[in-house]
């Protein structure tokens, strides 16, 4: 997947955090993670070619912020320039991933109106406890596109009130990662896919995560390519309504819209994250060791 992360680094907030995988990433590299600075990629969506032409192709989605939260404090004072970013390039998809749900409001731009078309919000809810705090703040902020991502995955999770709603269009789940990973529950996985299905929202098993767990079972699963094709292979992922962004070209005559055309590895057909994955980004971690 392609990711764009303005600024890295965060503090932890909720249960989810206390096996963060960046912070068990950082501490590899020797980086504080809990320092939130400015990447040097901060302009990436509007960097551009000798030609003239955007380094990232027109109707493509683009994660945001998968070393940080988009709604951490430290980066108050850059949100407002990410989301004038955000708006110079209406012909991209934004996905946009929080914990902190109860800053969003406060933090969304003045001309934020019901929502940027280009835009989805989504929060984690690890757990029913974090579901019932984060979700009924979400649906209650005006947005084109809602979702939710259940990972790391340690607790089941009822969302049945939440999908009835039909605010949410696509929920996300995976187990936790690396060290002192909690485990993952086969049945709760299959509940929030059959919820989901119930209510034609799509539903992306992602990975496994280190520890599963199935009819009382424990497989540990430390390879991660490995752990994605598991999730893959058993079926629980749902392709549902298809999220409508509504991409306007940004520059018309210059740009067109159907310039993108993801790339994708031969083990991409048997991956958890297919459905909502942008692409391979030619990160180079495919070669390396697959717990990366």
């Amino acid at each position: 997947m392609i990711i764009w992360n303005p600024w890295h680094g965060c503090h932890k907030v909720s249960e989810g955090c206390q096996h963060c995988y960046m912070y068990f990433l950082d501490k590899k590299r020797g980086i504080d993670t809990s320092k939130v600075y400015r990447t040097d990629n901060f302009n990436l969506p509007v960097q551009r070619r000798r030609d003239g032409m955007f380094k990232l192709p027109s109707g493509m989605q683009l994660f945001v912020g998968l070393s940080t939260d988009f709604f951490v404090e430290e980066a108050d004072k850059w949100r407002e320039e990410a989301w004038r970013i955000m708006r110079l390039r209406p012909d991209i998809a934004f996905r946009l991933l929080t914990k902190r749900a109860g800053r969003i409001k406060d933090c969304l731009p003045k001309d934020w109106g019901d929502g940027y078309e280009n835009v989805l919000l989504q929060v984690t809810c690890e757990n029913q406890k974090r579901a019932d705090e984060r979700l009924p703040i979400l649906l209650d902020i005006p947005a084109k596109h809602k979702g939710f991502m259940a990972a790391p995955f340690i607790g089941e999770v009822d969302a049945e009130p939440y999908l009835a709603t039909g605010q949410i269009e696509e929920v996300l789940c995976g187990g936790e990662n690396y060290d002192g990973a909690r485990p993952c529950h086969y049945e709760w996985v299959k509940k929030l896919s059959d919820q989901c299905r119930r209510h034609d929202v799509t539903f992306d098993f992602i990975e496994t995560g280190t520890v599963f767990v199935k009819e009382g079972k424990t497989y540990h699963i430390p390879d991660k390519r490995t752990q994605s094709l598991q999730a893959y292979k058993s079926g629980l992922s749902y392709e549902g309504s298809k999220i409508d962004f509504k991409l306007t070209n940004p520059e018309p005559g210059i740009f067109d819209m159907d310039d993108y055309k993801p790339f994708f590895r031969e083990h991409c057909r048997t991956c958890g994250s297919k459905l909502t994955c942008n692409g391979c980004s030619n990160c180079g971690n495919c070669d390396k060791d697959s717990r990366l």
